[in-house]
């Protein structure tokens, strides 16, 4: 059987093949285009739409009173998402909530969960971190009045490579352990495609004493993950990439129920982080919510949240076990045709262990030679080049096909053969 029709079999196979019909695909004149880069931003699903006319239309109608007689309404409607995206993270409702960006979800853990002292001040974070993880904690590293260069430590890839190993992990931890106040890590990391074990680093930085967190940029929606029982102290994570919510849309935080009543950890405040029975008795006393809910700061944008809705619901949909699978078969499916090409201009940086990886793979060019990707995207493949040297392509299991992976593996052979 030929690579082809092993594609168009397993296509045929496939139990979550009618998603791909629900999203909007970018196109030219010659029709859809190949997207592989569900890992930057999440193509639209169709039913967004609907979920935003509809607030429109019940703010057109209601307008202030929209908050308790919409369709949806809008003073309930980050609740409408906690469910369905503790089913994403696989943790307790109470757990997670759905609310500001990324990064500045992530100041307000840091100002919960990083407190240092005289001995035990460090920050350990994941080599080559994503840029604003490692701003944002600089700033509050310096914000404590502290010297990033002095304080913050860089786990290091293993000898001639891009890989971190968890022995790598635990030899860091036990020779810094006792000076680290937090540990954090990406997931999966937005370069090599790597992705961390959340319950050994866990297990590992709690031995040591340390609080931990994970940046679930890349994990969320793309992962199988069970964060209550793995037991982070918190996690961060955006929702345009894999969770299709649209560009720079909200975030979701998960804060461990351990914390959940512990109202004595240092916070940022606002007011819709009272308790939501006695919030617009607008009291000068602030009496925290439990769980992650107590974290709010602001009323929530309700349009962004129902393009969040839309999404979450295909998640509930389709069940993160079953994506998961998926996931794998088509990055196997992909790697294993990659493998095939054996050319010396490309090497796949991304773990071949399952285990160790989502959605993504990053092909590694020698010699950083962008032309590579410029043919690729000639080719009318959307795809990712990060620098210096690194092609970024993700098979998004919602509206990926394994032709498509099989259609990106032919035209990049094909470039590389007439490249020489």
């Amino acid at each position: 059987m030929s690579s082809l029709q092993e594609s168009i079999q397993k296509d045929q196979q496939d139990l979550l093949y009618h998603f791909r019909e629900q999203f909007y695909f970018p196109f030219d004149q010659e029709g859809s285009l190949y997207y592989f880069c569900g890992n930057s931003l999440g193509l639209q699903p169709r039913r967004t739409q609907d979920y935003v006319l509809q607030e429109l239309k019940d703010w057109s109608e209601f307008a202030v009173e929209g908050h308790t007689e919409a369709l949806r309404p809008w003073v309930h409607y980050h609740e409408f998402l906690t469910e369905p995206m503790a089913q994403v993270v696989g943790a307790l409702p109470h757990e997670v909530i759905v609310m500001n960006t990324l990064t500045v979800n992530l100041h307000l853990m840091m100002v919960s969960f990083y407190n240092p002292g005289k001995r035990r001040n460090k920050i350990l974070i994941e080599y080559s971190a994503f840029p604003s993880d490692r701003y944002a904690i600089e700033s509050q590293i310096r914000y404590h009045g502290l010297d990033p260069k002095e304080t913050l430590i860089v786990l290091q890839p293993n000898q001639d490579n891009d890989y971190v190993s968890i022995e790598n992990v635990s030899l860091t931890l036990e020779k810094y352990g006792e000076e680290i106040a937090l540990v954090l890590i990406g997931s999966v990391n937005y370069y090599t495609g790597q992705a961390y074990s959340i319950p050994q680093i866990t297990k590992l930085a709690h031995q040591y004493g340390c609080r931990i967190g994970f940046d679930l940029a890349h994990g969320a929606g793309n992962l199988l993950l069970n964060l209550h029982n793995d037991g982070p102290d918190f996690a961060v994570w955006c929702s345009y990439k894999y969770l299709n919510s649209g560009p720079g849309s909200l975030a979701g935080c998960f804060v461990h129920e351990r914390h959940a009543d512990n109202f004595d950890l240092p916070r940022f405040t606002g007011w819709w982080g009272h308790n939501k029975i006695d919030r617009f008795k607008m009291s000068a006393q602030l009496e925290l919510m439990r769980g992650a809910e107590g974290w709010q700061l602001s009323n929530p944008p309700i349009l962004p949240m129902a393009c969040m809705l839309a999404s979450l619901q295909m998640f509930s949909e389709a069940g993160m076990k079953n994506l998961r699978m998926k996931s794998l078969s088509l990055s196997r499916f992909l790697i294993q045709l990659l493998q095939s090409i054996n050319h010396s201009k490309i090497k796949i940086l991304t773990p071949i262990n399952d285990e160790e990886r989502g959605s993504q793979v990053s092909i590694q060019i020698q010699g950083g030679d962008k032309s590579i990707y410029t043919s690729l995207k000639h080719s009318r493949i959307i795809a990712d080049w990060r620098e210096p040297d690194v092609i970024r392509v993700a098979p998004v299991p919602l509206y990926n096909s394994f032709q498509d992976v099989f259609y990106l593996y032919d035209s990049l052979k094909s470039i590389l053969e007439k490249n020489g």
